[in-house]
């Protein structure tokens, strides 16, 4: 038994060394066919970053370029960096917010979005949707691409108990936001991530985090560089988003993860995890976060510029580069020649004067010259004037800018470079300069949805049959609510983004204004129901308002909540029920279809609940009269 038991273990370290050997030697391969690829977002990071006299030799490896005179100016004039931060700053301000609308005006449907609504705004707010965004759009800004990593945590949450003597978690998702460099697909001429056959992640972890997640201490090692050379694996590891300094990642392996989607082989496809050189995990894909239930890959991409046949997006630094380079070149030029003007060019005789003393010290004012006898004395050469070309070409290139970046004067630096100056015209080029980003406004709201989709599939898989959660309810109250698994659901539900009507907030204001102004929210007596004001203030940005504007939206929720008790018991009126407006949200809860579900017994319920307000309304009614 003792050597059957030692054959199996035997067998099982072979078939560990064999995966591990295969997941390195495919990730080997992935790398050498996108090497160029990496060379380019490197170069891209190169010129954001400021370091603009560099390019790519024959050999596909970045290399500095050498000036062809020791004099000659290599100033950078970076154009790029701005353009880039006004990029960012207009898409963060034009990111939808994601929200949950029904599938029906069914009750249940209507309270099945309300509750996914309330939960994929909280999962996103504890996630920190908002800081994963802004630097996978600085990753997508700079090198094209760049992905959502949505995943569940069993560490994150609330404490909830004890288990051998270990704390045990809620749990909860988090999101990441993944640079290019880290994601290597098997098709580099497939677009979507849902039709790649398999995904791997490599990135540099430290020992102390692969401990902790699979129970495996490794030594560790310095590890740096932006990607992974071909011949011996090392880790991608940047500073922060959008810098192009290497670092070290410092007591740290590699970690590489294989994501094969669902086959007829694999039917729950399969997640391998290879730490080092040791294979910690080798299984199904962990969690069901495709459509209708199904496994998928817990990725997301982004891209700011889409291509044609290509996986990877394009950049708009790529697309720049060759205009910094002439800019800079132009500039340079200018003020080599403004130093000729001002410095001079002095001609003097061989050997009348100490040449070396001149180039040293130059001419001070007051400085004596001290020349051969009999030879003729240093002189300038006649001056010229700036040439008209220098300006010309220099405003052609920052006009090329503009239609290059998709970044006006107008977003840049408030400068209106037209004649225009009526209100509706300056509107209308601030509207054409927003339309040049709707393409990566696009990619970025079709990544959020689906990240807010994989979110709330994670909570509907792992929430489990209870859990508190505070929510904003009617009004604007908030609630403590108990939810199960089974009451969030992201697919009989539309995701929608709130701005897509609109390029920003302001103008959703404003186009709001207009639309109450012209009376179109107000009823046929020309006045506007404490609803519509609520959701308007809403809308505005100040509903903690609507609390002063009355008991209205109080007796409604009371209301609300007796139709869920009285659906299970009997609940008498109460004197100070405000008996009209419980009379209506009664009724609208017995004409709809989740009252169908009831029995029974809960219509005599509410028949005598009803019968209650309408006495009690018909008494006050002729107390008044």
């Amino acid at each position: 038994m003792k050597n059957m038991t030692q054959a199996l273990r035997n067998a099982q370290d072979k078939a560990a060394e064999r995966i591990v050997r295969e997941v390195k030697e495919e990730l080997a391969r992935r790398q050498a066919e996108r090497r160029l690829i990496e060379r380019g977002w490197e170069l891209d990071m190169n010129f954001l970053a400021g370091n603009q006299y560099c390019g790519i030799d024959p050999a596909g490896e970045l290399e500095e370029e050498e000036p062809r005179y020791a004099w000659q100016y290599r100033r950078v004039f970076n154009h790029i960096a701005p353009a880039i931060d006004t990029r960012c700053a207009k898409l963060a301000s034009m990111r939808p917010a994601l929200t949950v609308r029904a599938a029906s005006d069914q009750e249940s449907d209507m309270r099945t979005a309300k509750i996914s609504a309330n939960v994929l705004k909280a999962v996103c707010e504890d996630a920190g949707l908002d800081a994963a965004a802004d630097k996978a759009t600085v990753w997508s800004e700079t090198c094209g691409t760049a992905f959502y990593k949505v995943l569940w945590d069993a560490n994150a949450g609330k404490k909830i108990g004890e288990r051998d003597g270990a704390p045990v978690y809620e749990g909860g998702v988090r999101i990441a936001a993944v640079s290019p460099f880290e994601i290597y697909p098997e098709n580099l001429g497939c677009e979507s991530v849902e039709e790649q056959e398999s995904i791997i992640e490599a990135r540099a972890v430290h020992v102390s985090e692969i401990e902790r997640l699979y129970g495996v201490r490794l030594a560790g090692r310095e590890i740096r560089g932006f990607s992974y050379a071909p011949v011996s694996v090392s880790a991608h590891f940047t500073g922060g988003a959008g810098g192009f300094a290497q670092g070290a990642a410092k007591n740290s392996e590699i970690v590489i993860e294989r994501y094969i989607r669902p086959n007829a082989e694999l039917p729950e496809g399969r997640l391998t995890v290879v730490a080092g050189d040791v294979l910690v995990h080798d299984g199904p894909l962990p969690y069901r976060n495709g459509a209708g239930g199904a496994r998928a890959f817990p990725f997301v991409k982004q891209c700011a510029i889409e291509l044609s046949g290509s996986f990877f997006g394009g950049s708009i630094v790529d697309r720049l580069i060759p205009v910094q380079r002439a800019y800079n070149a132009v500039k340079n030029r200018k003020h080599e020649f403004l130093n000729r003007l001002t410095m001079g060019v002095l001609a003097v005789e061989d050997g009348s004067v100490d040449t070396d003393e001149l180039a040293e010290e130059g001419l001070s004012p007051g400085k004596i010259v001290v020349y051969r006898q009999g030879a003729a004395k240093p002189e300038f050469l006649g001056p010229d004037a700036l040439p008209a070309d220098f300006h010309d070409e220099e405003e052609r290139l920052l006009d090329e800018f503009t239609l290059v970046s998709g970044v006006s004067e107008i977003s840049s630096n408030s400068a209106n470079g037209t004649r225009i100056t009526s209100a509706t015209g300056l509107q209308l080029l601030i509207d054409l300069d927003d339309t040049r980003l709707a393409v990566t406004r696009g990619s970025i709201a079709r990544a959020l949805k689906e990240t807010g989709r994989q979110a709330l599939r994670l909570m509907r898989e792992f929430a489990g049959a209870g859990r508190l959660m505070r929510m904003t309810g009617e009004g604007g109250r908030v609630e403590m609510f108990y939810f199960a698994a089974s009451d969030i659901s992201s697919d009989d539900v539309v995701f929608e983004a709130e701005s897509a009507g609109a390029n920003n907030p302001s103008e959703n204001r404003s186009l709001l204004y207009e639309i109450y102004n012209m009376g179109l929210l107000s009823d046929e007596d020309g006045k506007v129901s404490s609803d519509t004001k609520r959701r308007v203030l809403n809308a505005l940005g100040f509903g903690g308002l609507q609390n002063a504007r009355g008991l209205e939206q109080l007796h409604a929720n009371k209301a609300a909540e007796e139709n869920l008790r009285l659906a299970k018991g009997y609940v008498g009126a109460d004197g100070y029920d405000d008996h009209a407006l419980h009379i209506a949200e009664h009724t609208r809860f017995l004409l709809s279809d989740e009252f169908g579900k009831c029995g029974g017994e809960a219509k005599e319920r509410f028949e005598r609940h009803l019968a209650e307000h309408e006495s009690a309304l018909g008494a006050k009614q002729n107390k008044i009269e």
